[in-house]
């Protein structure tokens, strides 16, 4: 779907609240916005931010427990594939069973107006009364709407059921999804994993693994307004506060197990 309104421009018109801007981008019919890319850079965002927080914790619980490099890798490498491959299915599986509900439905809804149109009419006209409008109007509203059956069936999909179709590729946003857990979940495993195949000790390595993985999280974090609609520096700031508080937590826990066992 591509909407005749530069959608990006009107975001930073509401955040700025510049009327003059808004009024731009909804005259500017030069550039464009997919839905799906919404839903892409949603998958993009939420898949890297799970891959580098839950391998942040990892890396991060290892070490307080005192364990060597090698089990930072192995229990790396096992949570970066095997929560990868999981948070991508479910991706898929939800994204899919949400798109087969709205088709199940959608065919429900375009039989009974076949069948049983002037229910249907009945129907709209009872949802726009108590919507606020007058029943005059909403009956003039109705008969306008119901010309065009797809639109019709499309409105009461909306109005009746508060369901929205997604048009985005299930299948493409697990492959999204999984590409990202794999791409930022390997940040915190970086320069252990140099270590290991240059069979050299890192000095300082979780330090610098603490720095890498905080900016990375900043920086998901603060792509994360391009969803949220929020300030950049606050998205990004929260997420390494949620990220950091993980962390330190999965630390202290191997720390104190270790006294323990």
């Amino acid at each position: 779907m591509r909407l005749k309104r530069d959608v990006v421009k009107a975001r930073r018109a509401y955040t700025q609240k510049d009327v003059a801007l808004m009024i731009q981008a909804h005259k500017d019919n030069k550039h464009y916005h997919k839905v799906e890319q919404g839903e892409s850079l949603k998958s993009w965002v939420y898949g890297g931010l799970d891959g580098i927080i839950t391998t942040f914790a990892v890396v991060a619980g290892v070490i307080g427990a005192g364990l060597s490099n090698v089990i930072i890798l192995i229990l790396g490498f096992a949570n970066l594939i095997g929560d990868g491959i999981s948070m991508s299915i479910g991706d898929y599986l939800s994204s899919k069973s949400e798109r087969d509900y709205y088709n199940a439905e959608r065919k429900r809804e375009k039989w009974e107006v076949d069948k049983n149109p002037k229910g249907e009419v009945e129907e709209m006209i009872e949802i726009y009364t108590k919507k606020g409008y007058n029943k005059s109007d909403a009956k003039k509203f109705v008969q306008l709407l119901t010309k065009n059956k797809k639109f019709w069936v499309d409105t009461m999909m909306h109005d009746e059921l508060d369901l929205v179709q997604n048009k985005g590729s299930p299948m493409k946003n697990a492959f999204v999804t999984f590409g990202s857990f794999l791409l930022f979940g390997l940040v915190p495993l970086t320069l252990f994993l140099i270590g290991a195949i240059f069979s050299f000790e890192i000095p300082n390595a979780f330090l610098f693994t603490c720095i890498f993985s905080g900016i990375s999280m900043f920086l998901l974090g603060s792509l994360k307004c391009k969803i949220t609609g929020r300030k950049w520096y606050k998205s990004g700031f929260e997420t390494l506060i949620v990220g950091g508080l993980a962390a330190s937590a999965a630390y202290f826990i191997g720390e104190f197990l270790s006294k323990i066992f």
